[in-house]
């Protein structure tokens, strides 16, 4: 082992690395400036560029650890020479949420406004916790959730004004997590601490998978989460007297209902929960916490076409949707409004001395800290309110009809073309549909078989890279979705991707065997 150095032979090795490698200015306006330009570049290049690359990444797992160095550089490295790297090792492993032909999952829609205000979030940087640490912060996401509550016609009892509030989460995850925890609090405030193991959370075998997590996080008893069945006659919607019926049943074995999570556009097939129906059954049990997650949906309800959706949300006690899904709003913006604050509030808030200060004192403040699971937050009003003033009510409204209309033109194709269905109603912006089976199989009487060849047409559609399509199983059935909601997505785009799943349908009847891949096939799942 050989000997250590000596404090001055240190100091000069620090020294001489500090010649080599001057330390500037970290936030040099001017280089800052030079270095924003072309990466402004860079990202307008990549979205005049998008529709060229496949949608799904083509790449295997481990393809980058083969590409970058182990370690981090010793000094610093030129900005060109990073960019020309992401072009060349990074965009290879991108699966384009961005693309005209991305139609899979729910859309991650973005837009120039949302992004400006993204930059001016992030180039700001405060970290708005109280109203203290950044006042505008605070106040402009009062004012812009209030503008949302109007556009969406939600009653005055979520508003500022009506004693409810909205607050910007950063996914419905976070939101769920938040109102289930201050349901939970209220009903062990009631019952006592030690009551836990008695509360039931309930949701539809439809719901968002968060809702599970989120009464996992929360710790309610794994055993008492219920998925009540939905069937292909409710369209795969919530039924009230199914709710009715698990509810019962649990108190009958003396536990408590305390939280349900209805959806207005599940993930598998945009079904909507019949709002006004299950809050009436809610509030027949006392203290029953109603959340309804509008996730992707609820962006279509400031339509007044579309508002019938969420009618009945009046009775619930906390409603949400994702404006990173289907509002021009990159990721993360869950809007979330609730009608009792108070409730988050006492649940989510800790007080220590360092936090003190006359705003939070005077009570007449919003510290969203409170109503969130961090402390820390981003300044995500800033870029809701340039989509907001950007665009206008009308031209957001346009945005989504036209998707809508998009959908609707995909569902005719589908339905024009008798080796598919449409497996469920077209409700929004997504067609579920499926290749029908050929006669050869239906004497095999296997539903798997036809489950098997729709697997098949979805990878070789995806593996083509001119589309990308995700799937769902819903009472047995395995779809294909088709969500229309990519900023860039035109009719043309819609029509080219068709004719990728006709052509592959084609390639795969004739594998089967079919004496006729073009001719009548038969349903036999």
């Amino acid at each position: 082992m050989g000997s250590l150095q000596s404090d001055d032979a240190l100091d000069n090795v620090a020294a001489a690395a500090g010649a080599a490698y001057p330390v500037n200015n970290p936030l040099d306006p001017e280089e800052f400036r030079r270095q924003g330009h072309m990466v402004i570049d860079f990202l307008a290049d990549y979205y005049h560029d998008v529709h060229k690359y496949p949608v799904r990444s083509q790449v295997e797992a481990g393809y980058l650890r083969k590409r970058l160095p182990d370690t981090a550089p010793n000094g610093p490295e030129p900005l060109e020479a990073i960019l020309g790297d992401i072009t060349h090792d990074i965009i290879p492993g991108i699966t384009h949420w961005m693309s005209p032909s991305y139609f899979a999952y729910f859309p991650s829609s973005g837009s120039t406004a949302g992004f400006l205000g993204e930059m001016l979030s992030t180039g700001i940087n405060v970290v708005g916790f109280n109203w203290m640490s950044s006042p505008a912060a605070t106040e402009m996401e009062n004012i812009v959730m209030d503008w949302l509550a109007k556009m969406l016609k939600l009653p005055s009892c979520f508003h500022f004004s009506g004693g409810g509030g909205g607050v910007l989460q950063g996914t419905t995850c976070e939101g769920i997590l938040c109102a289930l925890v201050a349901a939970r609090d209220r009903a062990l405030d009631r019952l006592g601490r030690d009551q836990i193991a008695r509360l039931v959370v309930y949701g539809s075998d439809q719901t968002h998978c968060s809702i599970q997590k989120a009464a996992q996080i929360a710790g309610i008893h794994p055993d008492n989460f219920r998925a009540v069945p939905t069937t292909r006659v409710d369209a795969f919607a919530l039924n009230p007297s199914a709710l009715r019926a698990a509810i019962d049943k649990d108190i009958a074995r003396g536990l408590v209902p305390l939280f349900l999570c209805a959806t207005v556009g599940t993930t598998s097939s945009t079904a909507i929960d019949p709002v006004a129906g299950l809050c009436k059954v809610a509030k027949d049990y006392e203290h029953m916490w109603v959340h309804v997650d509008a996730a992707y949906a609820g962006a279509a309800c400031i339509c007044p076409e579309f508002r019938h959706a969420i009618d009945g949300v009046e009775m619930a006690d906390s409603f949400s949707f994702n404006a990173h899904k289907w509002f021009l709003t990159n990721l993360d913006c869950c809007c979330m409004w609730v009608r009792e604050p108070g409730a988050l509030v006492r649940a989510l808030s800790t007080n220590p001395e360092y936090l003190r200060n006359k705003g939070t004192e005077s009570k007449k403040v919003v510290d969203y800290k409170d109503w969130q699971v961090a402390l820390s937050r981003r300044f995500r009003s800033m870029k809701l309110w340039l989509v907001l003033r950007s665009y206008g009510v009308a031209n957001l409204r346009n945005f989504l009809r036209r998707h809508v209309k998009m959908a609707k033109d995909f569902e005719d194709l589908v339905s024009a073309d008798h080796r598919f269905e449409v497996v469920v109603p077209r409700t929004f912006a997504m067609v579920c549909f499926r290749l029908l089976s050929p006669p050869g199989l239906v004497a095999e009487g296997s539903t798997e078989r036809a489950n098997e060849l729709n697997r098949k047409l979805l990878e070789a559609v995806n593996a083509s890279g001119r589309a990308y399509v995700t799937h769902a199983v819903v009472g047995g059935v395995y779809m294909i979705r088709f969500a229309v909601g990519a900023t860039l997505t035109e009719e043309r785009h819609v029509a080219e991707a068709w004719r990728v799943v006709k052509e592959h349908a084609t390639d795969l009847l004739a594998s089967c065997g079919s004496s006729d891949s073009a001719g009548p096939l038969v349903d036999r799942a």
